[in-house]
C-alpha cells in the first residue's frame, strides 16, 4: 500500500533489485536556492536512495523520480510554510525519512527543527543525515508523539503521517491555544477537513495556506493549516 507521497506502508524493499537510473532535476528547477543548498539536497537525495533498501524510507516505485515526488514537493511546501509562520521552532511529526524537516532547515537556517518518529532506525538515519549535512539547528525525539511528555508545540508540520483528524488528535495535549499545525496534503484535504468531528472543530480551525503543482506533472498538492483556537 502507498500513500499520496509514495511512502511505503509495508516493507517492500529488495536490495537485490536492479536499481533504475535516478533523476536529479532540482538545480534546473530551483536555481535560486544557490549552490550550497543544492549540493546538500543532492547529498540528502543520494543517501535517501542508498538507505532505502534497508530502512524502507520511500516507496521503491518513487526512487527514479524521488527528486520530484519527494524533494521538489517539500521545497514548494517549505516556501509556503516559511512565508506563513513566524515560529522559529518547528516539529516534524512522524518525520521518518526527514521530509519535510530536512528541506525546511536547509532552506531557512534560522528555524530549529525537531524530528519526531517512533522508529529508532529512521531516527538514526536522520542523525546520519544531520551529520553529513552539518546541520546544527536540529533535534531528535525517538517516540510516538502521543507519548512525548513535558513539551509544548507551537508549530508543527506533517507529510504522509495520518489524516488531519488523527494528526490533530495526537497533538491535542502538547499544543497550546494559538499553535499552528501544517499538513502537506493531496486534493483529499477537503474531504479530510469535512470528516473532522464537530467536537474537534471547536478546538481547531482549518484553513488553506496554498496550492502548488509538482514540476513536470499536473499533480496538485496543498499546504493546510489547523490552528488551535481553544
Amino acid at each position: 500500500m502507498y500513500n499520496n507521497y509514495g511512502n511505503s506502508n509495508n516493507n517492500d524493499g529488495d536490495e537485490k533489485r536492479v536499481a533504475p537510473e535516478k533523476n536529479w532535476r532540482i538545480p534546473k528547477l530551483f536555481p535560486e536556492l544557490g549552490q550550497d543548498i543544492l549540493n546538500k539536497l543532492k547529498i540528502y537525495h543520494t543517501e535517501l536512495i542508498r538507505f532505502n533498501g534497508r530502512i524502507n524510507l520511500i516507496s521503491n516505485r518513487t526512487e527514479r523520480d524521488a527528486d520530484i515526488v519527494h524533494i521538489a514537493d517539500c521545497i514548494l511546501a517549505t516556501k509556503l510554510l516559511i512565508n506563513t509562520t513566524q515560529q522559529k521552532q518547528i516539529f516534524d511529526i512522524g518525520s521518518g525519512n526527514g521530509l519535510p524537516g530536512i528541506v525546511v532547515t536547509l532552506l531557512d537556517a534560522t528555524r530549529h527543527i525537531v524530528f519526531v518518529d517512533k522508529d529508532a532506525r529512521k531516527i538514526e538515519f536522520l542523525k546520519h543525515i544531520a551529520s553529513r549535512l552539518e546541520l546544527k539547528n536540529v533535534q531528535f525525539i525517538h517516540a510516538k508523539i502521543e507519548e512525548v511528555k513535558d513539551i509544548e508545540i507551537h508549530c508543527a508540520i506533517s507529510r504522509g503521517f495520518a489524516s488531519i483528524t488523527k494528526s490533530i488528535m495526537a497533538l491535542r495535549k502538547p499544543c497550546p491555544i494559538g499553535a499552528e499545525y501544517y499538513h502537506m496534503k493531496s486534493d483529499s484535504w477537503v474531504r479530510e477537513i469535512a470528516q473532522i468531528p464537530t467536537q474537534v472543530c471547536k478546538f481547531w480551525e482549518p484553513s488553506l495556506i496554498g496550492d502548488y503543482v509538482l514540476p513536470t506533472t499536473n499533480i496538485k498538492f496543498s499546504l493546510v493549516l489547523t490552528k488551535k483556537i481553544a
